[in-house]
């Protein structure tokens, strides 16, 4: 056995001894050998799962609808996507010899990274979520991370799952010559419009520039659209879902209906993604539903911790993902609090200009009584919310305990939506503090 793949697997063994977990095996052994992700012999179904928004649910239920299938799957469940992460995922889940012991593995990859350990991995499949403007002293312009994939998969020659509803996404699929692409496309439903204010993105056909035309909104940008001039955006989906019901929480594809996990449009992207994988592989898609239907969010993604009364808590970084977060919690009927934990340490991204993209605004309801702004970054979004007219009902508590202690004394609902960093210790607040 390698002494690298040696030292990391002990050390592993160590950490979850102690009941922790993390990235520190995966970072020793890349210092160690930069190559070590390079060395692994990877099984036969290999899907990377990555975008802006989703991935770590996208991945989670791809994985465990393979297992339902009746495969063995590792994947990286706690949105570990960075190097480090997937290092150590590759080196506990193998033997002596790199050999992973798996039929499959699905692996989330932060779409910054995803350029740089594509031909490592050796993927068989790539699904794409979504594009949109995130984290930009972190991350750089979209357009970078764009043609970054680009690059990597123009000879690619395995299957493509591409959000259809995309125009970002399409480019990737346009640009291959050997892959086999299988776009999934979500039809007109409930919640779709046909105007928005809230698409930054996806407005100009990349081929010649000038305006698309949308037939529908979802959210954002991603929709139903073509450029009338050259034909962008008129695709074949692979995999179409139609018959989108808020009310009963299902969907049709493929003659079957499917139950979502939850009642958003962007769970239903989650799950079509999902459905698509399972079909390109020719495994049973109805597998997939026994899994949406008994799948609980974790991790920050709509979790439900038991205070005083329940509190909600999601996780955020950009405008897009915040917008549809706000949409969730204000469908919701009944009296609300709110609380923003707003933090710019290098994982958040250290610029939280951003939060003037959102649409902040729509906590201006009656149902929302107080707003309450934690984090190291507390007052600028209570700048932000003042701007909204929401000053007679924001709170500043910057301690992020006794911002949660405030939420539990007060007896009612609240929701909770952070950025990375704050996200980990608050939960950790919420669970002393359920069981206080």
């Amino acid at each position: 056995m390698s002494l690298t793949l040696r030292l990391v697997k002990t050390l592993h063994h160590i950490l979850s001894k102690a009941g922790r977990g993390g990235s520190l095996p995966g970072s020793l052994a890349l210092k160690l050998d930069p190559d070590f992700i390079s060395r692994f012999h990877m099984p036969g179904i290999v899907v990377i799962v990555t975008g802006t928004n989703g991935k770590t649910t996208t991945s989670n239920l791809i994985a465990e609808s393979l297992r339902a299938c009746g495969l063995k799957v590792i994947n990286n469940h706690r949105g570990d996507n960075l190097n480090v992460g997937i290092a150590t995922l590759l080196a506990v889940s193998s033997d002596s010899r790199f050999n992973v012991q798996a039929d499959a593995a699905v692996i989330e990859v932060d779409e910054l990274t995803v350029y740089r350990q594509f031909k490592n991995l050796h993927p068989t499949a790539l699904v794409v979520t979504n594009f949109f403007r995130d984290q930009l002293d972190r991350a750089g312009e979209m357009e970078t991370i764009i043609r970054k994939i680009m690059e990597v998969t123009e000879d690619f020659e395995g299957d493509l799952i591409l959000n259809g509803d995309d125009p970002n996404v399409i480019r990737i699929g346009e640009n291959v010559g050997k892959a086999k692409v299988r776009w999934f496309s979500v039809g007109r439903c409930g919640v779709s419009r046909g105007t928005t204010d809230e698409a930054s993105e996806g407005k100009f056909c990349p081929r010649c520039g000038r305006p698309l035309k949308y037939e529908y909104y979802q959210y954002s940008h991603i929709g139903r659209f073509c450029c009338e001039h050259d034909g962008f955006g008129r695709i074949s989906p692979y995999l179409q879902v139609d018959a989108v019901d808020f009310h009963d929480g299902t969907f049709r594809a493929d003659g079957h209906v499917f139950h979502s996990f939850i009642n958003t449009i962007y769970a239903v992207y989650n799950c079509a993604a999902t459905v698509c994988v399972l079909k390109s592989l020719g495994l049973d898609e109805t597998r997939a539903d026994e899994v949406f239907t008994g799948y609980e969010l974790k991790e920050g993604r709509n979790e439900v911790f038991r205070l005083s009364k329940p509190c909600v808590i999601n996780l955020v970084k950009n405008p897009t993902g915040t917008n549809e977060v706000l949409k969730s919690i204000l469908s919701i009927p009944g009296e609300k609090n709110v609380c923003i934990f707003l933090n710019d340490n290098d994982q958040d991204g250290h610029d939280v200009s951003w939060i003037w993209d959102a649409h902040f605004e729509r906590l201006n309801d009656p149902q929302v009584k107080t707003v309450v702004c934690s984090g190291l970054r507390a007052y600028d979004m209570a700048l932000r919310l003042k701007y909204e007219g929401l000053e007679d009902r924001v709170m500043v508590i910057e301690n992020s305990t006794k911002a949660v202690k405030w939420l539990d004394e007060q007896n009612m609902d609240s929701y909770i939506i952070a950025t990375y960093t704050a996200l980990h210790a608050t939960r950790a607040i919420l669970r002393k503090e359920e069981h206080a």
